[in-house]
This record gives C-alpha cells, structure tokens and sequence, in this order.
C-alpha cells in the first residue's frame, strides 16, 4: 500500500517523546497484560515515522502496522480480522498471531506472531476506531490536514500509485465520516522543526481539520 518513510531517528528531538512514553509505562493494561497505544491520522501524515520513534523510547516496543492487516480487497473492512487475529489473543495473554498483507503480490503471508508486551504500538489510519477504543490505553492523533496529508503521500508514492491513491481518498473519507478518530484522541502530535509537541486535548475536542461529528462517548484525556 503505501511506502513507509522512517526519518533518521537522530533528527527527531527525543525530549517530549521520551516524557510521552514515560506517561505511557505508568498506565494501567488496557488489552490484557499490554497497554495498547493507537497512532492514528490521515495517511501521509508520518504516522510510521513517529511510532518507530515512539516504540524505541518504549524499550523497542513491537509496532503493529495496520497497512498489514488492511488489503485491496477491505481498506477498512477488517476490523473482525483484527479482532480475531491480535486483540483476542492479546486480550486473553497470548501470543497473537497475524497474517500480513502484501501489496504487491496481492495476498496475505505467512503468520506473524506478536507476543505479549508491556506496551505494543498501532499505527495506521482507523487505529482509534469505534471498535478499538475499548482496548487502547491511549491513543494519539498525527494532527497533519488532511489535503497536506495527502499530498505528502502521493509525492512518497509516486505516480504508479495515482489511481490507488484517487480510490483511497475516497475510502478515508467513507471512513472518517463513519468512524471518526480525532473527536476521541487523547493528545495531537504535531511536528515543530526535528521533533514532535505532544499537546493533550480536552476529551472530546474536535479541532479544525474534523469535519464530522462524532456519536459516542470520547475517551478519557491523558
């Protein structure tokens, strides 16, 4: 699907992160033994790059990239995938065990296990949707808009995936309307220069890049 960026980590101030991921360890498990940390946005907006970053300050906690669990066939359809394949095991102490998508042959691959850790990252858009929530410990919001999100992305792309990317607009934007994840972000991050400002937002902000309104209850704040 899309090509991920992971900036050289020495370029990314790690002072904010570092304090991020220090409040991150306090808190109680939220899926199971882990505590899940969403990192959602629209795609383009660096998710990747934040969440390597992120897992290193975590003791390099496991990444679980929803790009492998999405495919051609289900953008955003694959919630009981997700939920049979990761959150369940997780949730009950096992080792979850995950078939990722490639996108290039078009097919799903071998099992991927991913063991119980004290704190496992998803990053990928649709991380903090309606059916995660209850199983995320926090979960973070790349406050990018989305038209910048988007031309970030297809410039990392390139041209062969222009008719990918005209489906995909359309796709998130289905999503989002549906199942919004901004309204119930515990924190925004933005970048500033080479590193990241972490900025806790009041349960149930919705800032100027959500266009829709949201229909249950936001989670709590960090």
């Amino acid at each position: 699907m899309f090509q991920r960026n992971m900036h050289n980590p020495d370029q990314l101030s790690g002072k904010t992160i570092h304090e991020l991921a220090a409040r991150l360890r306090r808190l109680p498990p939220s899926c199971g033994p882990v505590r899940l940390v969403g990192v959602d946005g629209h795609a383009g907006s660096g998710k990747s790059t934040f969440a390597g970053q992120l897992a290193r300050e975590l003791d390099d906690a496991p990444v679980l990239h929803l790009d492998d669990i999405a495919s051609h066939g289900e953008l955003f359809a694959w919630t009981e995938r997700l939920l049979a394949q990761v959150i369940t095991p997780l949730a009950e102490g096992r080792t979850a065990h995950y078939t990722p998508y490639d996108w290039r042959a078009r097919s799903f691959g071998a099992p991927v296990a991913l063991p119980p850790a004290p704190v496992i990252v998803v990053e990928g858009v649709g991380a903090g949707r309606r059916a995660l929530r209850p199983h995320l410990a926090r979960l973070l919001w790349m406050d990018v808009p989305h038209e910048e999100s988007w031309t970030r992305g297809r410039s990392r792309d390139g041209e062969e995936q222009r008719e990918f990317w005209e489906g995909w607009v359309r796709a998130e934007l289905s999503h989002f309307a549906e199942d919004p994840s901004r309204p119930f972000a515990d924190a925004l991050i933005r970048q500033c220069g080479k590193g990241y400002e972490v900025i806790p937002v009041p349960a149930g902000t919705v800032g100027s890049d959500q266009f829709i309104t949201h229909g249950d209850d936001p989670s709590a704040m960090c």
